[in-house]
């Protein structure tokens, strides 16, 4: 099971965008393989939620 779902980078990213630690795991996403098949997990409604989210 992927930790992304309480992921504490990605608590800070949505509590706290413009920080630091919230830029990184913007950052991390756009490569990360956990991420990636953490949203493959995801029935197509739920990502494509978390998409628009983080896009």
């Amino acid at each position: 099971m992927s930790g992304c779902e309480n992921c504490k980078l990605r608590a800070r990213y949505d509590s706290k965008p413009d920080s630091i630690l919230g830029r990184l795991w913007k950052w991390h996403i756009g490569w990360c393989p956990g991420w990636k098949h953490y949203l493959k997990s995801l029935p197509e409604e739920e990502r494509q939620k978390l998409q628009d989210k983080y896009k």
